[in-house]
């Protein structure tokens, strides 16, 4: 079957005749043909057109590095939201989280009677971050000089100071402490600055708020009500908030108490309220009670600082103590310190000389040598002891505070005018040897506490220095029974004449009443220890034998009457070793003594240390001190006079 097709068929040229040629090649018109036309005027020649590439291979590579670049940032997207989704959501957190320590409020000491003696108050430290005053937050070049040049006289620092803190070396740095524990005055004073300064740059572009970046986190400051009363008892509390000595430091941990934390989302150095946060409140410390009575102790205070100005003395300390309960009601040291004013304070002056100090006491223990005596039945009150002006012992010749001719003394009568001779005789009949003797009396100096620790736990306490009786020298032997030879502290003085007060029971002494917690609620301190030293008996006897001390004109310790009371009382004038040199110079002048000594209710004990100014006997510098200190402790008390007549036992007798 043929295909037919709707085309129409080509035409087929076909040839004609062919046209004449002219000659010079040109062919002749032949019939039919057009005129040919003239030849006009030149042409000028078309511009030469340049035809592009295809733009496709363009569009091609365009596409394909649209593509990479867009593929590298999905990549990177699921790298930061899938993969290590957790890693920069951490960072994210520190970064914009921040923790703040909520420090707990410090806890009060008072004394016995409630009265404020350490407290706290509310304040603030003063912080900055150093990233807010960089030319890229302020816009300009001296920020951190800007603000150190407003706090500086507000803080009372240094104005370079400042600058060098809010321009760390460490670029990264976010937090610097400007001052610590300024007053709310300081913190207002600073805000009121900053919005004075804000208020000013929303109207002056020219303006730039330099405290933006100045904040305050809420602190404390330790105040001390009394200035420098009880200081040495109290000690202090150092910039980094903790104690730096005396019960602020052996209590620290009850009156710290515990910090808390806060941690709360911030933007731009302030908090971001609905971001939440997380708090841990802080836990205040307890609150002491001390068995200190401010009264007594500003007394005593007072007392002891005018006479060591007044004799030109190293210094000094009185204790005062409930002879029954062991309770101590003051413990004053001159020179003293204020405890708020660390900055102006002598460091020589800041420790406790009244538990720190070791020193011979001299005459005071020769209490215990004559406890001992009579505790042993190797004398009586009676007996009689002939005192000759000197006394050959071991290698060494022995003499009383003053010439004297050969004296006819009862062993009352050598305490009461503090026999150095009569002394050795009587502790001589402790045993039937010297090396006998030495172990019977090292025991009993034992017993009233020499040679070991108060019971206090006191920060820098000294136990004294007591050898073993194998180990006394040959002069030791016959020193130690008059006090010399042997190193005490005050508070261990105080404590034997309260062991005699008190019958013979010596109690721990003890400082803290007890303790009140965050609830109100009092707990007391735990009971001191009690132990018996002599019998009661002897205690009785050796409380008359203290009174002729005071009481007989024989006596050293006169300046000690207190009208209306009896009074036992013992004076002390020891050699002093020098503790820079370690050899003796000048003297421990010091009185002992309790009151009412037939019904005893308080113990005084003063010492001086090397006056160069006026005498230097204890009886003279200590006992106006005991009088004065005595007087007031009985009045602040309310303790009556007895009434009762003092024994008057005999001093002397007639050969």
């Amino acid at each position: 079957m043929t295909e037919v097709s709707d085309r129409e068929p080509p035409r087929r040229r076909v040839p004609g005749p062919a046209r004449p040629v002219r000659p010079g090649g040109r062919r002749q018109p032949g019939p039919g043909a057009r005129p040919a036309r003239r030849p006009g005027p030149p042409r000028p020649s078309a511009p030469r057109t340049i035809r592009l590439g295809s733009p496709r291979p363009r569009l091609r590579m365009i596409g394909l590095a649209l593509t990479l670049v867009l593929a590298a940032f999905v990549v990177r997207l699921l790298q930061v939201q899938a993969v290590d989704a957790g890693t920069y959501s951490a960072k994210a957190e520190q970064n914009r989280y921040v923790v703040h320590t909520l420090p707990a409020e410090r806890g009060g000491i008072s004394d016995r009677n409630g009265v404020a003696l350490a407290t706290t108050v509310d304040s603030y430290d003063i912080t900055a971050d150093p990233t807010m005053f960089t030319r890229e937050q302020l816009k300009v070049d001296d920020g951190p000089e800007q603000a150190a040049a407003l706090l500086a006289p507000i803080l009372g620092e240094e104005q370079e100071d400042l600058v060098e803190r809010l321009r760390p070396q460490n670029k990264e740095l976010r937090y610097v402490r400007l001052a610590q524990r300024q007053t709310p005055q300081v913190w207002n004073q600073i805000k009121d600055l900053k919005s004075a300064l804000t208020a000013k740059a929303e109207t002056d572009t020219s303006v730039v708020n330099a405290l933006a970046g100045v904040f305050a986190d809420p602190s404390s400051k330790r105040v001390y009500p009394g200035g420098d009363l009880a200081a040495a008892v109290l000690g202090w509390v150092g910039a980094d908030g903790k104690g730096g000595g005396g019960l602020e430091r052996q209590l620290d941990k009850k009156l710290a108490g515990e910090d808390g934390k806060i941690r709360y989302a911030q933007s731009g150095g302030r908090q971001v309220p609905t971001a939440g946060s997380t708090e841990t409140p802080a836990v205040p410390g307890s609150d002491v009670e001390l068995t200190i009575d401010r009264d007594i102790q500003w007394a005593a205070q007072d007392a002891i600082s005018e006479q060591v100005e007044k004799s030109k003395a190293d210094g000094g300390y009185v204790i005062v103590q409930d002879t029954a309960t062991g309770e101590i009601l003051a413990m004053a040291n001159s020179p003293g310190f204020d405890p708020g004013d660390l900055a102006h304070a002598d460091p020589a002056a800041l420790g406790n000389g009244a538990l720190q100090d070791a020193f011979e006491p001299g005459s005071t223990a020769k209490v215990m040598s004559m406890a001992a005596v009579l505790e042993e039945n190797a004398a009586s009150p009676g007996t009689h002891i002939t005192v000759p002006n000197r006394l050959k012992r071991g290698d060494r010749l022995f003499k009383d505070d003053v010439d004297h001719p050969t004296w006819y003394l009862t062993l009352n009568g050598v305490l009461a005018k503090s026999s150095n001779i009569g002394t050795i005789m009587a502790t001589g009949e402790l045993g039937r040897t010297q090396p006998e003797a030495n172990k019977v009396l090292h025991s009993y100096l034992r017993k009233f506490g020499l040679g070991g620790y108060s019971g206090l736990g006191f920060p820098g306490e000294t136990k004294g220095i007591l050898a073993p009786p194998g180990e006394w020298s040959t002069s030791q032997q016959y020193t130690i029974p008059f006090g010399q030879g042997v190193s005490i502290n005050a508070l261990q003085a105080a404590s034997v004449y309260s062991t005699i007060a008190n019958g013979g029971v010596r109690v721990e002494p003890t400082l803290v009443r007890g303790t009140k917690d965050a609830d109100g609620r009092f707990t007391p301190a735990p009971e001191p220890e009690k132990s018996r030293v002599i019998s009661e008996k002897t205690a009785k006897t050796l409380s008359q034998m203290l009174e002729s001390v005071v009481d007989d004109e024989e006596g050293t310790g006169t300046k000690a009457r207190i009208p209306g009371y009896r009074v036992a009382g013992k004076t002390g004038t020891a050699n002093r070793v020098d503790p820079a040199t370690g050899r003796y110079k000048g003297y421990t002048s010091s009185f002992a003594g309790f009151a009412p000594s037939d019904k005893p209710r308080v113990t005084v004990y003063c010492a001086i240390q090397n006056a160069t100014a006026g005498s230097y006997f204890g009886g003279q510098i200590c006992g106006p001190i005991y009088k004065q200190v005595m007087e007031f402790a009985l009045k602040t008390l309310q303790v009556p006079p007895t009434g009762a007549a003092p024994a008057r036992l005999p001093v002397t007798f007639k050969p």
